[in-house]
């Protein structure tokens, strides 16, 4: 499958892209300067990456909206250009930070904030499958004067994916291996896993990812309602350290029926957000589990859920060797020796000891995407989304033809 684009990558390889994304965390933007070559080993790494922090106010408000079950369309359309603004001056910053001048870019793939996502399985009767991601593409174009390719979920629902997740593509690229069978565990607000068995290639129906559920995002929660506020995080996993996994507490928890649900299957802030960390601390308060303990269990959630979903649906297709942690969880060495504990026989080591940047994986995931866009070709896998074909993901923003707008 092959496509005509009008926009063409910059003279000969390797050429350069932004890769922006912002996850379920709703910490920032995340963003790299990416060189692009197919002739190298890996074909694509980041010279340049940093996360640009949401200003407090700001991120309150986009928490608060992504909970607001009837927020009106005019928050929903200011929320979308600010964003865009905001994806818009992390592309400049980390351009600066590279050293790199706008005109050498070929083009910026963002992702944008995922706001809803509703695949087809999860959807009820009279529910409409959809997904919308929220950073206006015409806003980075602008401010950049650079090429935008973006909102790459859409299509692969239209055909009948889960459109998630989508940074399997990447995974391939980066970490397949002619021995080794592999897990790729992001470990962001939500985890999802990526397995790539020896010698994958596109078209292997063994090449599977699916979200495994809760990654750091319940840890999240809980570290700043223990500390009333004073902590975004468990840095360190430092608390959940110090405290016992409450294991009748547990149990109730990886009963959740999306454990046992069958890949294609992907999952967000509905399953795994706010209303969780409500119900898992009304439980938590019933069975007398408190600070440290509780985040013991949290983060324990977190690990087992990851360990069960590699037990229950890669070992059985094939040999599994390591297991490589990339996204925030990948800093919390609590949760990393969970996860070892739990996984007898497989390693367990972060994106950076296989020779890849584990912070910018996600930016480069979609700068390749964006790439794979620009040359015509797909950027989904079926066997990983459950669409019915392979799908050229994105949409093009071209920039004002007077270029950088003001």
């Amino acid at each position: 499958m092959t496509t005509k684009v009008e926009v063409r990558l910059k003279g000969a390889a390797p050429h350069y892209a932004v890769g922006l994304m912002s996850g379920t965390s709703h910490d920032g933007v995340s963003a790299a300067v990416v060189e692009l070559d197919q002739r190298r080993t890996p074909p694509a790494r980041a010279l340049a990456f940093a996360t640009y922090a949401y200003p407090a106010r700001f991120r309150t408000r986009l928490l608060a909206a992504s909970a607001d079950e009837k927020l009106g369309a005019g928050e929903l359309s200011q929320l979308n250009f600010a964003l865009g603004a905001a994806f818009g001056r992390a592309a400049l910053a980390i351009m600066r930070r590279a050293g790199t001048a706008p005109a050498r870019i070929s083009f910026i793939g963002s992702h944008g904030h995922t706001f809803f996502h509703l695949p087809p399985r999860r959807a009820g009767r009279g529910e409409t499958p959809s997904t919308l991601q929220l950073g206006e593409a015409a806003m980075i174009a602008a401010m950049t004067g650079v090429p935008v390719v973006a909102d790459f979920r859409p299509m692969d629902m239209a055909v009948g994916g889960e459109a998630a997740p989508l940074a399997p593509l990447a995974h391939l690229w980066l970490f397949g291996d002619r021995r080794l069978g592999r897990v790729i565990q992001n470990i962001g607000g939500i985890g999802n896993a990526t397995y790539l068995p020896p010698r994958a290639r596109v078209g292997d129906a063994r090449l599977i990812a699916f979200d495994t559920g809760p990654g750091g995002g319940l840890i999240d929660a809980f570290a700043s309602r223990l500390t009333a506020g004073r902590m975004r995080m468990d840095r360190d996993g430092r608390m959940a350290a110090r405290g016992r996994i409450a294991d009748p507490l547990l149990a109730e928890l990886l009963r959740h029926p999306y454990f046992r649900r069958r890949p294609p299957k992907s999952t967000g802030r509905e399953e795994f957000g706010a209303p969780m960390a409500e119900r898992i601390a009304a439980r938590a308060s019933a069975l007398g589990v408190t600070d440290n303990d509780l985040m013991a269990t949290v983060t324990a959630l977190t690990a087992r859920s990851i360990a069960e979903a590699c037990r229950r649906f890669i070992q059985p297709l094939g040999r599994v060797d390591e297991l490589i942690a990339t996204g925030g969880g990948a800093r919390n060495p609590t949760l990393l020796r969970m996860i070892a504990e739990a996984l007898a026989g497989v390693a367990v080591a972060t994106a950076d000891r296989a020779g890849v940047d584990g912070d910018a994986l996600e930016a480069l995931a979609f700068a390749i995407l964006g790439y794979e866009f620009l040359r015509g070709r797909p950027g989904n896998l079926p066997s990983v989304t459950g669409a019915r074909q392979p799908a050229i993901l994105g949409k093009l923003t071209l920039p004002p033809p007077t270029g950088r707008g003001k």
